[in-house]
């Protein structure tokens, strides 16, 4: 399958819902302020909206891979409310010390997503607070944003990021202008 799709691959926890140091009931779920207009933004100019994250929280016991659907099942139904969707979540179950090829910074999961949807990683964007997210974006030569939602990003100084943003909107509208 030919590569034609851009994608913006959001990280979840600090990106798109409040970072609760492992999210484990979808009632603890908080949306980011901005985070359904700038997901609605990336849907209405043409892009995948794919979702890739390290959830070492099921390797832990700290919840199930049911509870994890279920919270992001939760997600997506709070952006529809928005007209804002979801195209796909991937996530790495492993504790970090596994050696997974899925745990960012490695690339794993968006190999496989960009195997999955078609996605030209070139033209493509990572969007997340830390610097395994950025690492990962550099890794696979596609923009790499920081927004600093998150609870440590403003321990991510020195970073390699093409774009700094405050929100994930303003990280939304970064991506749109640079891909006109």
């Amino acid at each position: 399958m030919e590569s034609v799709t851009s994608a913006v691959f959001l990280d979840r926890d600090g990106t798109i819902n409040r970072d609760v140091n492992y999210l484990r009931r979808v009632h603890d779920l908080e949306i980011l302020p901005k985070v359904p207009q700038a997901i609605n933004l990336l849907n209405r100019c043409g892009f995948k909206v794919i979702i890739v994250t390290n959830q070492s929280g099921v390797a832990r016991g700290y919840f199930t891979h049911s509870t994890l659907n279920d919270i992001h099942t939760a997600i997506k139904h709070q952006l529809a409310q928005y007209d804002a969707f979801i195209d796909d979540i991937y996530y790495c179950p492993h504790h970090p010390n596994d050696g997974c090829s899925c745990r960012k910074p490695n690339t794993g999961l968006f190999l496989q997503a960009a195997r999955d949807h078609a996605i030209n990683l070139s033209t493509s964007c990572v969007v997340g607070d830390k610097h395994t997210d950025i690492a990962a974006g550099n890794a696979l030569k596609s923009r790499a944003v920081l927004v600093t939602t998150g609870p440590t990003a403003s321990q991510e100084k020195g970073t390699s990021a093409d774009f700094v943003a405050a929100t994930l909107l303003d990280a939304a509208e970064w991506i749109v202008h640079k891909n006109r």
